[in-house]
C-alpha cells in the first residue's frame, strides 16, 4: 500500500499583508496533477499570483505564490492538496509511485438536502450556499421553487468531501448550521441518501431556446469572432527551442481560476507539461510559458492539432464562463454555463459567486435549476436562475450580467 509523505505539501504563510503565501508540492507525478491542485486552490477562494512547475514524468515539483486571505483554513487546504498527490512506496532501488489507474477515487454518494421555509428573503440562497461551502459539502444540483403563498422549497443534491454525511452527527451538524442562517423561517429540514435512480439522472432537460441563447450566439456571432482574434490575447507555439517539447507562450488578461482553466484544457486534451511558469502583474495581465508534449512524448507538429489547441486555450482566456440575462416571456432568467472536466468535476464556487452577486444587487431568486448537459461533444454545467420580477427593476439586465460576470471572473 502506498504512502504520502507529510512534506509532500508545505505551506509557508505570508507574514505581511503585501506578501504571498507560498505553497510547495513535491511528489510523484500523474496526468492532470496540476489541474487537480489548481482546482483545490480555486475551491478555497485563493488567487495564484505566480507559479513554477517542473517534472521529469515521474516526479514533479510545483510552487504556487497565492494571494492570502485572512479566513483561509491553511491546515485544511494542505490536507486536501495531499489527498490528490499520488502515493508512493520506497524500495531499495528508489521511490516508485503507483499507476494512476489504481488511485481512481470511487464515485461519491449523493445526498438530498431538502428544506422548507415559510418565506423567502434576499440573500437567503447565498447564505445557505456559504454554509455548505464551509462544511465542504459540494453542490451537484439545485432545485428551488417558490409557492404562490410565498413558501420556499429548496432541494440540494450534494456530496460530502469528508464522506461522513451518512452519519447522524454530520447530518445534525449540517442542519444546525442551516438553522442558524435560516432562523425562524425554517419549517423543516431533512438529509437523506438520494435514491439510485435519482443520483444517476442528474442531467436535466435543456430547452433548445436556452441552448441557442448560451451557445449559438456567442460562438457564431460577430462579437465572439472579434473576441477570439483580440489583440489583448496572444498564444504563440514554438517548436525550435526543444527537440521533444513545444513551447507555448500565453499572454492575456488575468481572471480568477485562469491557471485552473489552462490546466483543465491541457488535461482534457491529453497534453503533458514538463516545465512551466506563470506570472500575474499588478495591471491585471498574466504571462505563462509552458513546455508541453503529447502523450506519446513528442512535440505538437500537426498544424490541425496545434490550431485546435490554440482555439481552446484562447477561448479559456477570453470566455471561460458564459453569462447571459434573457427574457422568458414576462420573466427574466440568468444563465451561466461552464465546461465540466472529462473526469466529471465541475468548476468550483460558481453557484457561490452567482448568489453572492445577486445578494449584492439586492435581487431575490424565484427559482433555480442546475443541471449537466452534453452539447457539441462536451459536457456543460448549466445554471438557470429565474429572478424575482419586481427586483429586476432595481438593476438593468446589463448591470446584472456585468455584476455576475465580474464576481465569477474575480474582477472586483
Amino acid at each position: 500500500m502506498g504512502i504520502i509523505y507529510e512534506d509532500a505539501v508545505l505551506i509557508k504563510e505570508a507574514e505581511r499583508a503585501d506578501e504571498h503565501t507560498v505553497i510547495t508540492v513535491n511528489c510523484p507525478d500523474k496526468t492532470g496533477l496540476g489541474c487537480d491542485l489548481c482546482r483545490i486552490i480555486l475551491l478555497f477562494g485563493l488567487s495564484i499570483a505566480r507559479g513554477d512547475f517542473s517534472t521529469d514524468g515521474k516526479w514533479c515539483y510545483v510552487v504556487f505564490w497565492v494571494v492570502r486571505k485572512p479566513t483561509t483554513r491553511w491546515d485544511l487546504l494542505r490536507k486536501r492538496l495531499l489527498e490528490v498527490c499520488p502515493t508512493c512506496t520506497p524500495s531499495a532501488s528508489g521511490i516508485f509511485y503507483f499507476i494512476p489507474e489504481f488511485q481512481q477515487p470511487r464515485p461519491q454518494e449523493i445526498f438530498l438536502l431538502k428544506f422548507w421555509c415559510t418565506y423567502d428573503r434576499k440573500g437567503l440562497l447565498h447564505d445557505v450556499t456559504e454554509v455548505l461551502y464551509e462544511l465542504e459539502l459540494t453542490i451537484k444540483r439545485v432545485k428551488v421553487h417558490t409557492a404562490p403563498d410565498g413558501r420556499v422549497m429548496d432541494l440540494f443534491f450534494i456530496t460530502d468531501t469528508r464522506e461522513l454525511l451518512q452519519t447522524s452527527e454530520r447530518r445534525e451538524e449540517t442542519i444546525k448550521r442551516l438553522k442558524v442562517v435560516l432562523g425562524d423561517a425554517m419549517m423543516s429540514c431533512d438529509i437523506e441518501l438520494a435514491a439510485p435512480e435519482i443520483a444517476s439522472c442528474l442531467q436535466s432537460f435543456l430547452p433548445s431556446s436556452v441552448s441557442e441563447d448560451i451557445f449559438s450566439l456567442p460562438l457564431l456571432g460577430e462579437q465572439w469572432s472579434e473576441a477570439l482574434n483580440s489583440d489583448s490575447v496572444s498564444i504563440v507555439f514554438d517548436n525550435s527551442l526543444s527537440p521533444s517539447h513545444t513551447l507555448v507562450q500565453i499572454f492575456g488578461r488575468d481572471h480568477k481560476g485562469l491557471v485552473y482553466d489552462i490546466m483543465r484544457t491541457l488535461k482534457d486534451c491529453n497534453i503533458q507539461i514538463s516545465y512551466g511558469r506563470f506570472f500575474a502583474n499588478s495591471e491585471g495581465n498574466c504571462e505563462m510559458d509552458l513546455f508541453i508534449m503529447q502523450v506519446d512524448g513528442k512535440k505538437i507538429t500537426d498544424t490541425q492539432k496545434k490550431n485546435a489547441l490554440c482555439s481552446r486555450l484562447r477561448m479559456e482566456l477570453i470566455h471561460p464562463l458564459r453569462v447571459d440575462v434573457v427574457s422568458r416571456g414576462p420573466d427574466t432568467e440568468l444563465l451561466v454555463v461552464n465546461p465540466v472536466e472529462l473526469s466529471g468535476r465541475g468548476r468550483p464556487l460558481v453557484f457561490y459567486d452567482i448568489t453572492l452577486a445577486l445578494k449584492i444587487l439586492n435581487i431575490k431568486i424565484f427559482s433555480v435549476e442546475i443541471g449537466r448537459h452534453r452539447i457539441n461533444d462536451r459536457e456543460w454545467e448549466v445554471y438557470r436562475i429565474l429572478l424575482d420580477e419586481w427586483d429586476c427593476y432595481s438593476a438593468t439586465r446589463d448591470e446584472i450580467k456585468e455584476c455576475v460576470k465580474k464576481k465569477l471572473m474575480g474582477w472586483e
